[in-house]
């Protein structure tokens, strides 16, 4: 059965560049009735909006007030993406304690509360969806991207845990797992023992592939997507045989191991 998108209560966080702003877009065309979330205040007043908030995710009381704030204005909330989130450079020997603190703030923390507060009011409606994007990073740890895998990994338990205490609920939980994609990423990603820079490895898709997939996940809920295709060969080949991917990607990986600093 195919879903209609139009007069939805959709919230999405990082909402304010990438793929949460491709995702707007979309959505604004279907009618949705959207709660765009992000830091950058300027750049939500960009995108078309039926409620922006400019909030600080990795604070406990902003994820509160997103919560509130969508209730008191719609009375409802039909759809959260849990898109908002930063990544780091560095290997896990040197990794500081600080910025493992921060990135589970925004990359787990702010999505298991919102989850935890959006629950109650999507029983008592009866329906509702929750999307938590992950990446294939969640899948398979790669070099000096270790936290970062970390928390994708930590979503990717909470979704799977979480799909199955919600069954039978008209509750839908998915997992969008994006590969390489077109965005600030890249730009924003803060650096630890890293010297040099080095490209995403393999295909890099753009932002609004991503969206799309999102889109065509509310209208027909999935439980996981790979908008590129190829990771999802990846995920199951590492989950049969991690030593074999280890083997098959080292070549790959030359330019990451080379960026590290010290010996």
């Amino acid at each position: 059965m195919v879903r209609n998108i139009a007069n939805k209560v959709i919230i999405i966080t990082g909402a304010s560049s990438g793929i949460g702003r491709e995702t707007a877009l979309l959505l604004a065309r279907e009618g949705a009735r959207l709660v765009l979330v992000a830091r950058r205040d300027r750049l939500l007043q960009e995108l078309p909006a039926d409620l922006r908030l400019p909030l600080d995710l990795t604070r406990r009381e902003d994820v509160q007030q997103m919560i509130a704030d969508t209730r008191g204005k719609f009375g409802r909330i039909d759809v959260l993406i849990n898109n908002a989130g930063f990544g780091f450079f560095g290997t896990v020997e040197s990794t500081p304690p600080q910025v493992v603190k921060e990135i589970f703030a925004l990359n787990f923390e702010a999505p298991f509360t919102a989850i935890q507060l959006v629950i109650p009011l999507m029983r008592e409606q009866k329906s509702g969806q929750i999307i938590n994007i992950s990446s294939v990073a969640g899948k398979r740890g790669l070099p000096l991207s270790g936290v970062y895998s970390a928390t994708k990994f930590a979503l990717d338990g909470l979704t799977q845990a979480l799909r199955l205490e919600l069954k039978d609920s008209g509750i839908d939980v998915c997992l969008i797992n994006p590969a390489g994609t077109q965005t600030e990423f890249f730009e924003q990603v803060r650096r630890g023992d890293v010297a040099g820079k080095f490209r995403p490895m393999g295909h890099i898709q753009p932002a609004s592939a991503v969206a799309e997939a999102i889109v065509r996940c509310i209208r027909k809920p999935r439980i996981e997507v790979y908008p590129y295709r190829v990771s999802r060969i990846v995920a199951w080949a590492n989950a049969v045989a991690p030593s074999l991917v280890d083997r098959m990607m080292i070549p790959f990986f030359h330019d990451r191991i080379r960026a590290k600093t010290g010996p």
